[in-house]
């Protein structure tokens, strides 16, 4: 199946992007994907009525349908209606509650062609009401998951033309704060919510 952006360009997934060689081991051969551990860990936090986070679906306008079979239609392309924003949102203790989740490969920093500049000026403008807005990026060769709070990625963000084209992971390791990887929830990120953004109620 093909599907577009807004402005024509295909839209490559993880799988499109790059064949894995059979000696070639990567985080999604080890087990669930960043996105599938956050999607099981909301679960678990709607289900313990701690927090209501959701993915956010992205519009998708169907082009053209294959139909092989009376019972069975294929879709063979497909364009996003619009620019997607952040992957997560929802309501904590009473707050509006918004994130991003990337990862990457790279032992020593996370690029920032990982963001788009319509992610950004959404973060922004979601810190511009009050609501709270971070990143969850994922260290897939060493394993690690921190959350970075959205003004720290707009500081690097905003510098990139005229500094780095990524965010070094000791900059990370200074201004974030490590998720640990537990069972259940898998990926406890509200833990870390807690102390940062509700220290005066823990």
């Amino acid at each position: 199946m093909v599907i577009r952006y807004p402005n024509g360009r295909q839209f490559k997934g993880e799988q499109q992007k790059k064949q894995t060689s059979s000696k070639e081991l990567t985080y999604s051969n080890r087990g669930m994907t960043l996105e599938e551990d956050l999607n099981v860990t909301n679960q678990y936090y709607l289900e313990k009525k701690q927090a209501v986070i959701h993915k956010k679906p992205t519009p998708v306008q169907i082009v053209q349908v294959d139909y092989p079979k009376r019972s069975a239609a294929v879709i063979k392309e497909a364009y996003f209606k619009q620019a997607s924003t952040t992957d997560y949102n929802g309501v904590y203790r009473g707050r509006y509650l918004d994130f991003e989740a990337k990862e990457t490969k790279n032992k020593t920093s996370f690029p920032l062609q990982n963001f788009h500049e319509h992610q950004i000026e959404h973060m922004k403008q979601v810190l511009l009401q009050n609501g709270i807005a971070f990143v969850i990026l994922k260290f897939v060769v060493t394993d690690q998951i921190f959350l970075l709070d959205a003004t720290h990625l707009i500081h690097f963000y905003d510098q990139k033309d005229s500094n780095r084209k990524s965010i070094r992971k000791t900059d990370i390791e200074k201004y974030g704060f490590l998720i640990k990887i537990g069972y259940h929830p898998r990926i406890d990120y509200l833990q870390v919510v807690d102390s940062v953004y509700f220290p005066d109620e823990l």
